[in-house]
């Protein structure tokens, strides 16, 4: 049977008056007994809305075993931080940051053909040319063509290896990403739509909202007043 934690630490995102009240320190690293188990625990706040492709291909739950040696770097890492020597909070946050790539890498890894497209293709040495040079500039005017170029591989070739392993079109992916991105700016920016349209690489607000409408359902004002937080008290007309 599992006994309750000896020690723990509270933090807070926001400031509170109950937050304030805890009693914030007593971290320490090790274990008294054999049978007990130390954690290392992290949360992150998402500042808008990008992390959402990520986030929809995880499961609710990841369970990644790493190696030996591997964890025997991250207990000496942790033990350091704990210490709450100088440099111990931006060694911690970096831990926490390499203990969420490396978990996230791995799963993908694991994964195999049921990882998302987007990370398999990044992982791919015909396709990673192309995809890192259009998240680079989504504005710019790619075509198969282009993004072929980038690749170092005939246009058919890149076309159908591109299709076999994201699961759609280069140009389908392009618009997908571009109208993704469109979404998030919608939401976490006060951009005109027109300005939207043409960071994502649209020439013009009809044609960016067409395609949007079709994506999404909605028009990009509908969308962006949709997602606004309501106001308290604000009365609506019947």
């Amino acid at each position: 049977m599992h006994g309750p934690h000896a020690a723990y630490e509270i933090a807070c995102f926001t400031a509170s008056t109950a937050c304030a009240a805890q009693e914030l320190g007593g971290i320490h690293w090790g274990a008294d007994s054999e049978d007990a188990t130390a954690l290392i625990v992290g949360a992150y706040r998402a500042s808008g809305h990008r992390h959402e492709r990520l986030l929809r291909a995880l499961p609710p739950l990841l369970v990644v075993e790493e190696d030996a040696e591997v964890c025997a770097w991250l207990e000496t890492a942790a033990a350091d931080a704990a210490r709450q020597s100088a440099g111990s909070q931006a060694l911690m946050d970096r831990l926490l940051d390499w203990a969420l790539v490396c978990t996230l890498r791995s799963w993908f890894e694991q994964a195999g053909d049921d990882a998302p497209g987007w990370y398999r293709g990044l992982a791919d040495p015909v396709l990673a040319p192309a995809l890192r040079s259009f998240h680079d500039q989504p504005a710019q005017a790619w075509t198969v063509a282009s993004l072929a170029a980038r690749s170092g591989v005939s246009r058919a070739l890149f076309a159908k290896r591109f299709t076999q392993l994201m699961g759609r079109p280069p140009l389908a992916y392009l618009t997908e990403c571009r109208l993704d991105e469109a979404a998030a700016l919608l939401i976490d920016t006060d951009l005109t739509v027109a300005q939207i349209a043409r960071s994502v690489g649209y020439a013009d607000a009809f044609g960016f909202s067409a395609a949007f409408k079709r994506h999404k359902g909605q028009s990009p004002s509908r969308y962006r007043a949709a997602a606004a937080p309501a106001v308290p008290g604000a009365l609506r007309s019947g």
